[in-house]
């Protein structure tokens, strides 16, 4: 295992309102060994040399601890945007389980992006935190089929096993849902798919699924994705440079109708889709409880 310097762990966001309500963004690991072929970052903007290769920052806890003790705020910590923070590493060196343990000492909430079922390990720290303050869990599920989440994603459990780990986290009262993101052009924008998906969701006790019907194509994400397609969609990488040529944004052709029968299922089932709502779904209790707080304050 590579050790890499790290003067800070938590960075302050301000995107927070726009991104699942959190205050502050961490990683723990540079790189993941997931292999998923669509990975943004990936991307050269982010500067991460031999991204396939995981490296833990070095005192990573220490520094953690020494600044969740300054903070004044006792925020959301949104863990594992860049680098899924349960990645195949994790089982030995467990500094997820770890920060968890601070986040819980210091009263702070989490939100968790992940890929991995290796999260139901740490269902007894979340249900902690969950009691002090605001906690959400986040799979990113791109598919229903498992043959084809072992091609685009192929590192990482199955599709199926995603959805079981969402059953188990939502029977132990966790707030868990689904990052639909990214939806690849011509691979994983099917109607009858996106169906499967949220009635699989609904199933499996997800409250919520989000997503943005498409994918990003940076400078370098953009080659090694296109270099995986020659390998494993044949003819493919000729109708993405026709339909997208350099663009970065790359949605989906069928946007409109797409997404209006991914919101129709969501309501159909009673999932939450807009992120505003997500927020405020999962983030209510602690938030009227912060307002009594200061109201008894103001009349004390």
């Amino acid at each position: 295992m590579k050790y890499i310097k790290a003067k800070t762990i938590l960075t302050k966001v301000k995107y927070g309102n726009e991104w699942y309500g959190i205050d502050y963004n961490m990683n723990l690991y540079k790189g993941c060994s997931h292999g998923c072929i669509y990975c943004d970052s990936r991307s050269s903007c982010y500067n991460i040399e031999k991204f396939d290769e995981v490296k833990i920052k070095e005192d990573a806890l220490d520094i953690l601890e020494k600044e969740l003790i300054k903070k004044r705020k006792k925020g959301v910590i949104g863990i594992g945007a860049m680098s899924d923070t349960y990645n195949l590493q994790e089982r030995k060196y467990e500094l997820t389980r770890g920060a968890l343990k601070l986040i819980l000492k210091y009263g702070y909430g989490v939100s968790i992006d992940t890929k991995s079922d290796l999260i139901l390990r740490d269902i007894d720290l979340l249900k902690e935190i969950s009691n002090k303050n605001n906690v959400i869990v986040k799979f990113t599920i791109t598919t229903p089929y498992d043959s084809l989440s072992k091609v685009i994603e192929p590192n990482v459990c199955a599709s199926s096993k995603r959805f079981n780990a969402i059953k188990k986290l939502s029977d132990s009262g966790i707030f868990v849902g689904i990052m639909l993101n990214p939806v690849l052009p011509f691979i994983t924008d099917n109607e009858e798919d996106i169906k499967k998906l949220v009635k699989l969701a609904y199933e499996n006790g997800a409250r919520f699924i989000h997503t943005y019907m498409g994918m990003t194509l940076r400078d370098n994400q953009r080659e090694y994705y296109y270099d995986i397609l020659d390998i494993e969609f044949k003819n493919l990488r000729k109708k993405y440079e026709m339909v997208y040529k350099d663009k970065y944004s790359a949605i989906v052709p069928n946007y409109k109708r797409l997404y209006s029968v991914f919101k129709s299922e969501c309501e159909k089932y009673g999932i939450l889709y807009n992120m505003k709502d997500i927020i405020n779904s999962y983030k209510k209790e602690i938030i009227e409880n912060e307002q009594i707080s200061i109201f008894d304050k103001i009349i004390n």
